[in-house]
């Protein structure tokens, strides 16, 4: 699962930030992200990203820290 969302990171951070539990930030995320791609080219499409990447790495430590992934 968190192979599949690492690659949907790369296409749609939104979605990505979303399926790691935050629909806040990715409602926000989204906003932000559609408006920079059109103006920009593209051009920020990598540090939503890396934001997305961030964000799944920093919830599968918080599971991990829990104990529900070995």
């Amino acid at each position: 699962m968190q192979l599949m969302n690492y690659l949907l990171a790369i296409l749609l951070p939104p979605l990505s930030i979303l399926l790691t539990g935050r629909p806040i930030i990715a409602i926000l995320v989204f906003l932000i992200w559609i408006p920079a791609l059109i103006f920009s080219g593209g051009l920020t499409h990598p540090m939503f990203i890396l934001l997305a990447w961030f964000l799944i790495f920093h919830a599968r430590e918080d599971r991990r820290q829990r104990g529900d992934l070995s």
